[in-house]
């Protein structure tokens, strides 16, 4: 593999998702300078918990073993006041190894993926570096703070929900709300067995009359708890309930007589707000930096890391081509963009059953409860505690070529899979050679060639290394990696599945020519000749509604 032609890509913002683009751009041979105006890392509170199983797989690609550190849950129980709802476990079209969902605390995932770009001599990492400017012209991007200046090809800003001064500098706009109800946490530690692998999600519970509390299991014996609190809750009057004692009278009502230990607690708003653009000509936004939800649904983190993957692989393929890809960069933001706002609306509907702002509203919600409580299966369905965090389909991404034999993906309901389609996660399966689907997805373009007859994977191979250098492109057949496989993507006869380097479908196509287009198009260059130059590979080291016409995709719920 050729060195980077570039300088170092730059990333502001050392936390989770900064962290993680910057180890999936060196598994691509990308070197970067890893920027944070905090002089060390803040490893105190559990702050962002559950991580979701397609992510804790981009933490598998980088060697971090985040799954295997946290709490696995598989469950998700939803009460009003005593009564059980429903609960919804967590459906996986294919056979990952990996849990639905690990609870652990975002101090620890920061400290292992720490671990990984410690071991990375592509990554160079520089804090107390505080960002003040940002300039960019045809060639580079300029990023300045008070005592340095440096040069790079791409900026991928990871900086936080704090980054307002950048966001004005690059014309981004922040729009959203803020609301106007609180939440106190309390990380406690206690032995709750019966706890220890569910979320628990309450409706005016009797020690939390007319609010909501949610719990979670994490590790070590600890538990998060969650109270929804009035408007003019703040960090003075934990202080006041921590001395008084209405604090522990609070942990009580959930835990009995249980000895425990409250290790971390804090006072915190919610806000729903997403920037209009995630792509400012070299200059990237993921993450908070792009994108503010409401907790409920575990879309935060998750999503973001999400970001870093589209971003990455991106970047990187831009970068070696030469050519820098213009539609490729800008299908970041058109992609991660319809992302956000689907996540802005999912949690804004939550929010809205959560916390009505209207009588009529909350004469709506006691209704829903009291039906649901008394088995109305139309009622329970209605009952909004939040949509847990799924993978986004590029259903209608520029990079994906649409299958008309088969049906558009929408959303199913809760705990059900969606059927394999373009611009759908592929599932994961563990291989007969060893190893997993989505780790072979992951090492560059994936076509897979269905057991049906017509050119073989030699053939395939061949079509793909004359449209998609300096692109990595492997072909292979399904039935060689798993006998699983065809039926778990629901493969027909001489079918080819294209599979992008975020393990998301591309196309499915049955003649050479469809084959050629869909290459082509999956890497952001739909009906344009290749451009040929040195291969490059990962490396050593590592609901719809329909938006206008400014490239944003239909938020599909």
């Amino acid at each position: 593999m050729n060195p980077w032609p570039h300088d170092p890509v730059i990333v502001l913002g050392n936390g989770p998702v900064g962290q993680t683009a910057a180890l999936l751009l060196a598994r691509w041979g990308v070197p970067t300078v890893l920027l944070d105006l905090r002089r060390s890392r803040d490893l105190v509170g559990s702050k962002a918990i559950c991580q979701q199983r397609d992510v804790l797989d981009v933490w598998e690609a980088v060697g971090a073993r985040v799954a295997a550190e946290g709490v696995t849950w598989d469950t998700a129980r939803t009460y009003y006041r005593d009564t059980e709802l429903f609960s919804v476990r967590m459906a996986d079209a294919g056979r990952s190894p990996l849990p639905p969902f690990v609870n652990v605390s975002q101090s620890r995932t920061e400290q292992l993926l720490d671990q990984r770009i410690a071991g990375s001599p592509l990554i160079d990492v520089r804090w107390g570096h505080r960002v003040t400017e940002i300039d960019q012209d045809a060639d580079g991007v300029w990023v300045s703070g008070p005592e340095f200046r440096l040069r790079a090809p791409f900026l991928l800003v990871c900086a936080g929900a704090r980054a307002d001064g950048l966001r004005a500098g690059l014309g981004v706009s922040f729009e959203g709300h803020s609301f106007e109800d609180r939440f106190l946490i309390c990380d406690i530690r206690a032995e709750l067995p019966d706890w220890a692998r569910e979320r628990r999600f309450y409706f005016d519970p009797v020690w939390n009359p007319g609010r909501q509390v949610l719990i979670h299991p994490c590790p070590g014996g600890e538990y998060r708890i969650d109270w929804q609190v009035p408007p003019d809750y703040d960090a003075s009057a934990l202080a006041a309930d921590t001395a008084s004692g209405a604090l522990d009278q609070r942990i009580r009502q959930i835990v009995g007589d249980t000895a425990y230990e409250v290790t971390w607690s804090s006072v915190y708003r919610f806000h729903t707000r997403c920037v209009d653009r995630m792509r400012v000509g070299r200059v990237l936004l993921a993450g908070d930096a792009a994108h503010l939800y409401a907790p409920f649904g575990a879309r935060g983190l998750n999503s973001g890391v999400a970001d870093a993957e589209n971003a990455a692989w991106k970047l990187a393929f831009a970068g070696w081509d030469g050519t820098e890809r213009e539609a490729l960069l800008e299908s970041y933001h058109i992609e991660r963009h319809a992302a956000a706002r689907e996540n802005v609306a999912v949690t804004s509907a939550t929010m809205d059953f959560l916390v009505p702002q209207t009588a009529a509203e909350a004469a709506h919600r006691r209704d829903v409860l009291a039906r649901a409580s008394a088995d109305s299966a139309e009622a329970r369905a209605r009952v909004n505690s939040g949509r847990l965090y799924e993978a986004y389909w590029y259903a209608e991404s520029p990079l994906t070529t649409p299958d008309p034999t088969r049906p558009h993906p929408v959303r199913p309901p809760r705990g059900v899979a969606q059927a394999p389609a373009p611009g759908v996660l592929i599932p994961d399966l563990p291989l007969e050679t060893g190893g997993r689907l989505r780790e072979v997805c992951r090492d560059g373009l994936l076509v897979l060639v269905a057991p049906g007859g017509g050119p073989g994977a030699v053939r395939v191979a061949e079509l793909a290394a004359e449209e998609l250098a300096p692109v990595p492109a492997r072909a292979v057949g399904m039935a060689e990696l798993s006998a699983e496989l065809p039926g778990v993507l629901g493969a027909r006869g001489a079918e080819w599945w294209v599979v992008r380097p975020d393990a998301h479908i591309a196309a499915v196509v049955t003649d050479e020519a469809e084959l050629r287009a869909a290459l082509r198009r999956a890497i952001g260059h739909p009906g344009e000749p290749a451009t040929h130059g040195a291969p490059v590979g990962p490396g050593e080291s590592g609901e719809s509604s329909k938006e206008g016409s400014d490239g944003v995709l239909p938020a599909a719920r």
